[in-house]
């Protein structure tokens, strides 16, 4: 509610002018807007992963301005997946490892339960069979559908997809988000996609339209 963000000591350069947004449980929402509009700031508030100048965060009842450094990545690795156009799998581990990366970061070591989960993720992305490959012997529409599955690792709440196809050609493009989709239908998981991709986001439950650095447009699909 309300959200600014500001870069800069001496000289501060106002990228988000006090945005107010509410996302629906379940909803698929897409963000769209030329470079510099504000998208990926945007994301990265909701995310948890910036804090924004003026305004606040709320999820699930949860005020993120009231938690410290450590609460903030305990939440955000609680209740929160990410993919992004980069998929920064780390090459000198397998694919099962890295999916069940988000969980090893706070539990330490894989229970049989996250370890049977990671192996179900890969089977629904088509990823069985490259378990044991390193990250970085597996083609790029496979690295980017290794970073779903690890983005669903914790069972998160919320998605959030920063130009998950963008380094996709089309045919790939359409199976990660025929993926995602099928993931946000039967999960009822929360997706907000940035995208430059306006076809794409015409599929989605809502799409909203950013220009410097706030929201112009929300239309709704359904």
């Amino acid at each position: 509610m309300g959200i600014t963000r500001d870069f800069g000591d001496k000289v501060k350069t106002r990228v988000l002018f006090g945005v107010d947004l509410e996302i629906r449980r379940g909803e698929f929402t897409s963000l769209i807007g030329a470079s510099g509009s504000g998208k990926s700031t945007l994301l990265n508030i909701i995310g948890a992963l910036d804090r924004p100048t003026e305004g606040k965060v709320i999820i699930d009842g949860t005020d993120l301005g009231t938690l410290d450094d450590d609460g903030l990545a305990l939440f955000r690795n609680q209740t929160m997946g990410f993919i992004f156009q980069s998929h920064f799998l780390l090459p000198q581990f397998t694919v099962l490892e890295n999916v069940m990366i988000p969980y090893l970061i706070y539990a330490g070591r894989a229970t049989p339960t996250v370890k049977k989960r990671a192996l179900d993720l890969l089977e629904r992305v088509g990823l069985s069979h490259r378990r044991d490959y390193r990250a970085n012997a597996i083609s790029g529409g496979e690295q980017q559908r290794a970073a779903i599955a690890r983005a669903l690792i914790n069972q998160p709440r919320m998605i959030l997809a920063d130009e998950p196809t963008g380094n996709l050609d089309t045919s790939n493009t359409e199976n990660v988000f025929a993926m995602l989709r099928e993931i946000n239908r039967e999960f009822k998981t929360s997706f907000i996609m940035v995208t430059h991709d306006r076809a794409l986001a015409e599929r989605t439950d809502r799409l909203l339209i950013m220009r410097d650095g706030q929201i112009v447009e929300d239309i709704c699909h359904i």
